[in-house]
């Protein structure tokens, strides 16, 4: 177990170097001027020189980038070109508010979908079964980018059960867990009828309901128990992409979040911001990962060798 934990650190951080580093070169690429943003294109050239040389951005990307990773490496993510703050002040005023978020529309996803895909299965064939795979079919159809809107009008300006925007309290929570837990609860939906149709035809499941077992009890005890592992994969990947795919809804609902922010730092050429964010979900990825990991080598020891004798 334990050499098994040690890849799985070691290859986390060399992923998250690989990222830091290319998208520090992609964002210094991309063309724009911090500089033209917050002097404006009219201003004097030697108020331009001035200004970049005193943000740093004068010297060769090389130099920056051996800088920046020297910062990282003591946890100082540099200061915002904008706002002149520390960017991890910035990120953590934003990370409650997308945490809240992901882990909130995570429990939709499995509210809606585990039940969905469990009846699905054991209804198989029929039209209940249709019936669920087509609502599947639906949430992973419509976009966060339609379906926010539509929600809003209905729910908050048509009905007025819900704020149009913000973080308000937990009514302001509803929408966007919902818009961004939908497409998500589809997609494991799917997998946990794969997954259980396939447990379904063993021929333990098949000896559990001849000694006359109740039908939901060799379900969710002896079916779901062998048919958990895909699922673990999946929610474990979807909770990285709920912390790391959240920026459009968090744009359309105008949620404080840190896509909110990293989508407010491209506009403004707020090279140091964005990179925070950029680490930020990097870590999240890599954190659920590995957690996703360690949580298959206690469903199944054989992952990492604990089951050989």
């Amino acid at each position: 177990m334990g050499s098994f934990l040690f890849s799985r650190l070691l290859s986390a951080v060399v992923v998250i170097v690989g990222v830091v580093c290319l998208v520090f070169m992609l964002i210094h690429l991309v063309p724009g001027d911090p500089v033209d943003v917050m002097l404006g294109e009219s201003a004097m050239p030697a108020d331009r020189e001035a200004l970049r040389s005193s943000l740093g951005l004068d010297r060769p990307l090389a130099v920056q980038l051996a800088e920046y990773l020297r910062g990282v490496a003591v946890l100082d993510l540099g200061r915002s070109l904008h706002a002149k703050q520390a960017v991890a002040e910035l990120l953590a005023e934003r990370i409650p508010a997308t945490l809240e978020l992901a882990f909130a529309a995570l429990v939709i996803t499995l509210l809606i979908a585990i039940p969905l895909g469990i009846f699905a299965a054991v209804n198989r064939g029929r039209v209940a079964d249709w019936g669920a795979m087509g609502f599947s079919m639906l949430g992973m159809s419509i976009p966060n980018f339609w379906l926010g809107p539509m929600l809003i009008l209905c729910f908050s300006l048509w009905l007025g059960w819900t704020p149009v925007s913000g973080r308000e309290g937990m009514s302001s929570l509803i929408l966007p867990a919902v818009t961004l837990g939908m497409s998500f609860a589809a997609i494991l939906a799917r997998m946990v009828r794969s997954s259980l149709l396939e447990v379904l035809d063993e021929d333990f499941v098949r000896t559990a309901r001849a000694k006359g077992l109740d039908e939901r009890r060799v379900v969710w005890r002896h079916a779901m128990g062998n048919a958990w592992l895909p699922v673990i994969t999946l929610v474990g990947l979807q909770l990285g992409a709920l912390l790391g795919g959240a920026v459009v809804t968090e744009v359309v609902f105008d949620w404080p979040g840190i896509g909110s922010l990293m989508i407010e730092s491209i506009q403004k050429r707020d090279y140091p911001v964005v990179q925070g964010c950029v680490l930020f979900i990097s870590l999240a990825y890599v954190l659920v990962n590995t957690l996703t990991d360690l949580v298959y080598g206690l469903v199944d020891p054989r992952i990492h060798g604990g089951g050989r004798r």
